[in-house]
């Protein structure tokens, strides 16, 4: 990183800091917050949190009855502001409802932002997963297809410190949670070049990612396909879903500059 885009002392604006946090403060768990629940939630004073909420009011982002404050659809420009810099979902879109046609199955793009996913693109069919999902929507990167496609393209520093700081949680008894085999699976999907997850982020859910790269060769996205576990068998949704995936991911590739050439 330059030293362009390095805070020097005197330079982090922590007052911005604190209202993002704010901003965090709220999410589908918590959709409305008291001001006592915010300040608890952020670490901030009552006076603190009710002076950064007060101007979110004012501009727009947050609203309140007087008792409870709550996001306002505003705050999507901010992660719009994202999404419109980045060619990918635009360009990934059209490819990615082409193989939803062709295998009956949802399909998503994610991007890895810390240690969680980011879903930037989707095109859904039927639901097969308790939680809805939508753009925006982010889950722990270790129990995801997309996640670990994302994770074993880190550098082997960055995976060496992931590993030794991440919470691995058992989020189904199929979840991998041990830092040394998820290690093994991490290197075995570097070298197949995808990933096939077996109900490890909810029970009866399948997915399959492969990475997508950018035009310096480096991964900069996943795509996957989801499916239910009574599709078949594990080597069975293997066979028919990983060749169509990893075609949708090289169109999506050629069309983001980064084919075959690169």
């Amino acid at each position: 990183m330059t030293d362009e885009a390095t805070a020097r002392p005197g330079e982090f604006v922590q007052s911005l800091e604190r209202g993002l946090a704010v901003i965090r403060a709220f999410d589908a768990e918590h959709p409305q917050l008291t001001l006592s629940e915010v300040a608890r939630n952020t670490g901030l004073t009552r006076a603190a949190a009710r002076r950064f909420l007060l101007t979110l009011v004012e501009l727009g982002y947050v609203r309140t009855d007087g008792r409870l404050f709550s996001l306002r659809p505003r705050i999507l420009d901010l992660g719009y502001a994202y999404l419109s810099s980045l060619s990918l979902p635009e360009v990934a879109q059209p490819h990615m409802e082409a193989l939803v046609a062709q295998v009956h199955e949802s399909c998503s793009v994610s991007v890895l932002d810390g240690d969680e996913v980011v879903y930037v693109a989707r095109v859904p069919t039927k639901r097969i997963m308790t939680v809805g999902i939508s753009v925006g929507t982010r889950f722990p990167a270790y129990a995801t297809s997309m996640g670990r496609v994302l994770l074993a393209a880190q550098p082997a520093r960055w995976l060496d410190d992931y590993l030794a700081t991440a919470q691995l949680r058992p989020l189904t008894r199929r979840t991998v949670t041990d830092p040394a085999k998820l290690r093994g699976l991490l290197t075995k999907i570097a070298s197949q070049g995808y990933a096939l997850v077996d109900q490890e982020l909810e029970e009866g859910l399948r997915s399959l990612a492969a990475p997508i790269h950018g035009d310096n060769g480096s991964v900069v996205a996943a795509v996957n396909v989801s499916a239910h576990a009574s599709r078949g068998s594990f080597e069975m949704i293997r066979k028919e879903l990983l060749p169509p995936l990893l075609a949708t991911a090289r169109r999506i590739e050629e069309d983001l500059g980064a084919g075959p050439g690169r």
